[in-house]
């Protein structure tokens, strides 16, 4: 069955823009241009994902995301010129999925909406969430995107560098499971390795040091003492 996304967006230019992407991608699209359509339309439409514009006449994004957190569980994306961290953070505190600020790559709006609707698909059917190239893996208040080597902390980007990256994915995508300092260093460095597996202790703390709220007590890496590392899942 083909899904179903409202887009509520005041300008006619993107609104068109995102409808075009999204039909050519395979989903059927209905578009709203003020926030008291667009709530009206998300309440009875049976959308299967919401894609919301911030500053609207009548209610706004963040009201609208507010509103449909109470009666309805689906994916929501703010769409947003505004930039403030305050803004990101007061989004998802209301139980955004995402954000994207203009302007923005239209393919990689279809990658997000594909991939939220992927994992709202999978958690719904109690189907763990395994990362795909466009997969988000979310957890408390980190999010990882793969396809865009991103990683977001309270909707705030932390910047990881290469290897870094690595290990956290590979961790991430096996929550709960333990792996020893050895089976990290080679399925992470493998033929590039130069150095012992001590390397993995440094790069878990600067991990930490980019991820935890506290570092000194880590809710997401943790140490298994005498067996090495997991990653947590709190959900």
């Amino acid at each position: 069955m083909m899904k179903k996304i409202l887009i509520v967006e005041d300008d006619e230019l993107v609104s068109d823009l995102e409808k075009d992407y999204l039909e050519a991608s395979g989903y059927q699209v209905d578009v709203c241009t003020d926030g008291e359509e667009g709530l009206k339309f998300a309440e009875e439409g049976n959308y299967d994902l919401l894609l919301l514009d911030v500053m609207l006449s009548g209610i706004d994004g963040f009201e609208i995301c507010r509103r449909v957190r109470k009666i309805m569980d689906i994916p929501v994306i703010l769409v947003t010129a505004r930039k403030e961290d305050s803004d990101k953070i007061q989004g998802l505190g209301l139980g955004a999925d995402d954000y994207i600020t203009k302007p923005f790559s239209p393919s990689e709006l279809v990658a997000r909406v594909n991939a939220h609707i992927r994992i709202h698909e999978r958690l719904s059917a109690g189907i763990p969430v395994m990362p795909q190239q466009n997969d988000v893996i979310a957890i408390g208040k980190l999010k990882i995107i793969p396809s865009f080597r991103q990683v977001l902390v309270a909707g705030d980007e932390v910047m990881l560098k290469n290897k870094e990256f690595e290990l956290l994915l590979f961790l991430a995508s096996n929550c709960n499971l333990v792996f020893s300092s050895e089976t990290l260093y080679d399925r992470i460095w493998g033929m590039d390795a130069n150095g012992n597996t001590a390397t993995v202790a440094v790069h878990i703390n600067r991990i930490r040091e980019k991820i935890e709220s506290c570092p000194s007590r880590p809710e997401y890496i943790q140490t298994v003492r005498g067996a090495g590392y997991r990653f947590v899942s709190r959900e």
